[in-house]
């Protein structure tokens, strides 16, 4: 399959485990790339070359491997923030996963050590998020309000799967301090309305947040059009390592946080009883960072940027309306999210009446090869608001066919054919 420039046949030459075969013969196919993308050969040398050649602690050895480390590292920062479009490279944090990053901007807020007024908070102030939102997105919203007493609110989801808008002004309001919500849901693959949301933000002097972890590896994201203050996002779901995610930040804002860990690295100098803290992004990246996880995710960033961003987005737009008309065929199937595949990401969850997705997903694995994604996906509250305990999604990446959705089609009547 073909898509102008775009030559998947040859993209997943890159990616060596799609060629491997299940047991029995089957051949993989990998419908769960939301959950954790596959990683191209590039990715995969570079990460071992590293460790084979150049491996060193960054940033504290005078000797030649430390400095070919600490270039490698630093360059890796580098391409990562050309690649969001961020104005500088000392705005990227480097984190362990998006959770992490989330964790870091939730604790500045309320913070005693922290004295900038946009960072206080207590009784009366509001955290504002939305039904949609993954764990990552919850939890540490969650854990805040009830430390420091503020009061956690939130965006309602239509039957249609957008956010409900309709009360913007009384939800965002003079005592909202901060706004965090998904660039792009993982569950309903909706993509969300920033620009307004962002107006009203402002309009009231809060911050806001983007969990951009289903939106950067898929689509072009520019952090200064953007005009948020904070970017979340994770390395694993964009054809890099696990054990690497990024927090952008506004470099005024980073410098105001307190850091998140202390330890080596992350010091400008120690006393016995008390300290001072390195310059951002270093101030929040404390003991040795995962090195060669960031070496992996610059590998990544390098060959996404190769492929074209603008194309891979097209690609899975393709996949996507091809996947939204092949399962709305199958009889009973409900979709869970947007109908149509605008302003919508490359994943599908649904549910099949009276089969359990964990009886959907085991089969689609045992004679199929399909490999998707059962369950609440993280985002709980999410099928609550729906009245459904789990959904299967299937996702979408680069490397992905419409062959593979046919695959999954015919795995979902035989589905049905043996619980009929």
């Amino acid at each position: 399959m073909t898509n102008g420039m775009f030559d998947v046949d040859r993209i997943r030459k890159d990616f060596p485990i799609l060629s491997r075969e299940l047991p029995g013969g089957r051949p993989l196919v990998y419908l769960d790339s939301g959950n954790s993308s596959q990683k191209p050969a590039q990715v995969i040398s570079t990460m071992r070359e590293h460790m084979e050649q150049h491996y060193s602690n960054v940033g504290r050895a005078l000797h030649t491997l430390g400095g070919e480390s600490t270039e490698a590292y630093e360059g890796a920062r580098d391409k990562v923030a050309a690649f969001i479009g961020a104005p500088g490279r000392d705005e990227v944090v480097f984190t362990k996963n998006a959770s992490e990053a989330l964790n870091l901007v939730a604790y500045s807020f309320g913070n005693p050590t922290c004295d900038d007024d946009r960072f206080r908070m207590g009784p009366g102030d509001e955290i504002v998020i939305s039904e949609m939102e993954h764990h990552s997105n919850i939890v540490p919203w969650q854990l805040l309000a009830q430390r420091t007493g503020a009061t956690l609110r939130w965006f309602p989801v239509t039957d249609e799967g957008r956010l409900d808008l309709s009360g913007l002004e009384e939800l965002v309001n003079e005592r909202t301090k901060i706004v965090s919500i998904a660039h792009q849901s993982n569950v309903l693959g909706t993509v969300n309305p920033v620009d307004g949301i962002l107006a009203r933000v402002r309009e009231v002097g809060a911050l806001m947040l983007l969990d951009a972890s289903q939106s950067v590896p898929h689509r072009a994201v520019d952090v200064a059009a953007l005009g948020v203050d904070f970017v979340a996002f994770t390395g694993h779901k964009m054809a890099g390592p696990s054990g690497i995610g990024v927090l952008w930040g506004r470099y005024e804002l980073l410098s105001a946080m307190p850091p998140f860990l202390g330890g080596g690295e992350m010091i400008e100098a120690v006393w016995m009883d008390h300290s001072t803290f390195a310059p951002v992004p270093h101030k929040f990246e404390a003991g040795t960072p995962p090195i060669v996880e960031a070496i992996g995710l610059g590998a990544a960033v390098d060959y996404l940027t190769a492929v074209g961003m603008d194309d891979i987005r097209s690609h899975e737009h393709e996949l996507t309306v091809y996947g939204l008309k092949a399962l709305s065929e199958v009889p009973g199937l409900r979709i869970i999210g947007p109908s149509t595949a605008e302003d919508r990401g490359g994943l599908l969850s649904f549910t099949v009446p009276g089969i359990h997705p964990h009886d959907v997903g085991q089969i689609l694995d045992d004679q199929f090869g399909v490999a998707v994604r059962v369950g609440h996906h993280c985002a709980r509250p999410l099928h609550l608001r729906f009245g459904i305990p789990a959904t299967t999604r299937a996702s979408f990446y680069l490397y992905n066919t419409t062959d593979e959705i046919d695959a999954l089609v015919r795995g979902i009547h035989y589905v049905q054919k043996v619980f009929g």
